[in-house]
């Protein structure tokens, strides 16, 4: 006798149940020598370390502070090492899962009603973008520029008047799914443009004079992973070829220095360059937008986290950009502005000695295609929450970097042609 199971059962049997990190730890550890930075790479090699800071253990080096998540079973015998070569250390998370709950500590004002303080997964996002271009259609209009790997659509805000000869500054949120406080940051900026034109000073200056072209999801698949599968997940969903690994890391698949780093051709590291520069087709889509608004785009802004940093070019080379004292000045001054607000401190330079070498970036980028003021924020926070930033923390981080994206915009507005 045959049973014939319902299709819903069988579609339910194949899902695959997300990702749980119960009693998976993050730690943090601070190498003293280069004997001690070797312990930590040999540990990666038989271990499943996710770094968290740096991004790969090629960056792993003496002196400097490495956060790591590991699983509960391989937690112990990590730290019975890292003991048995004296080496200090920190655990950060206990049990992420309890910290991946603990993460939506806000309830919703209003239910419907678009939260500005709370993580909003894509579908609301979608939602979002059109609510706002219906509620100020003079100032905001919505610009599909591509789709992802699995279809999803690829939107761009532009705030500001109809006039495209005008200044443009360029910003993008969300390259690396995980970093959720990073897109709920490109929402706050849209709302604050929309809502506060002709009531604040600055704003009104800014949007009667440029325009804003905001991605507020760069990395749509890998966003909706993050939230449906896998909070953890870093890369886009592409499939890769003569591999079972999925995804490319997007930050990595400009054509700028690409291929330069050997422990980025590895299809299964979160750090995975992609087969070519531009290969993927968020990146793609992003790049021939950005090319075919050469003449107007005078900077671009790109929001990651954690680690509270404002960094800009360049990332594959200590060689510094011709411009280096000014994109200096407009740092140091951009992150005293936004300390002013909750005394938030952050640390300012070129990637490559602010944070680590990287090539493949966006930054990086945009800055030889001719676009000569590009930053990167590293929002907050320093690693007590790491990836997990509560929802009670995103109007405080939203409020202070405003005032640096306020102050980089008006720089911008008043210094170049």
């Amino acid at each position: 006798m045959r049973f014939i199971l319902p299709l819903g059962l069988i579609a339910t049997i194949l899902a695959v149940a997300p990702v749980r990190f119960d009693r998976e730890k993050v730690l943090r550890v601070k190498p003293q020598d280069e004997k001690q930075a070797n312990i930590i790479k040999d540990l990666a090699k038989t271990n499943q370390l996710d770094f968290w800071y740096p991004d790969a253990t090629h960056h792993v080096a003496a002196n400097m502070t490495i956060d790591f998540r590991v699983s509960e079973k391989e937690s112990q015998f990590i730290q019975s090492t890292l003991d048995q070569n004296k080496m200090h250390y920190e655990i950060l998370i206990h049990d992420l899962q309890e910290e991946i709950e603990k993460q939506f500590d806000v309830k919703e004002d209003i239910p419907g009603r678009h939260s500005y303080a709370k993580y909003n997964n894509w579908d609301k996002i979608v939602g979002w973008t059109e609510k706002m271009v219906h509620k100020h259609p003079e100032m905001v209009s919505r610009i599909k520029i591509g789709t992802t790997v699995e279809d999803n659509p690829l939107y761009v805000l532009k705030i500001g008047k109809r006039d495209e000869r005008r200044k443009a500054i360029f910003m993008d949120c969300g390259i690396h799914a995980r970093e959720w406080i990073s897109p709920a940051f490109c929402q706050w900026f849209v709302y604050q443009a929309a809502k506060t034109y002709g009531k604040n000073k600055i704003m009104t200056k800014l949007l009667d004079r440029m325009n804003f072209y905001v991605l507020p999801v760069f990395n749509v698949d890998g966003y909706i992973w993050s939230w449906t599968q896998n909070r953890m997940w870093r890369k886009n969903r592409s499939k890769n070829q003569n591999s079972k690994c999925i995804g490319t890391d997007l930050n990595r698949n400009f054509n700028v220095s690409w291929n330069s780093f050997p422990n980025t051709k590895n299809p299964c590291t979160d750090i995975y360059q992609g087969p070519e520069p531009e290969s993927e087709k968020e990146t793609k889509a992003v790049t021939d937008f950005i090319r075919s608004h050469l003449k107007s785009i005078k900077a671009y802004i790109t929001f990651h986290s954690y680690s509270q940093m404002l960094l800009f070019p360049y990332g594959y080379t200590s060689k510094l950009p011709r411009n280096h004292e000014n994109l200096a000045k407009v740092a140091k001054i951009g992150t005293g502005v936004l300390a002013t607000r909750y005394e938030t401190r952050y640390i300012y330079g070129p990637i490559a000695s602010t944070i680590y070498p990287t090539s493949g970036s966006s930054l990086d980028w945009a800055y030889n295609l001719g676009i000569k003021h590009t930053f990167a924020f590293e929002l907050r926070d320093k690693a007590k929450f790491g990836f997990l930033l509560p929802e009670s923390l995103i109007k405080p981080t939203c409020k202070e970097t405003l005032l640096a994206v306020k102050f980089i915009a008006k720089y911008i507005l008043k210094h170049t042609s």
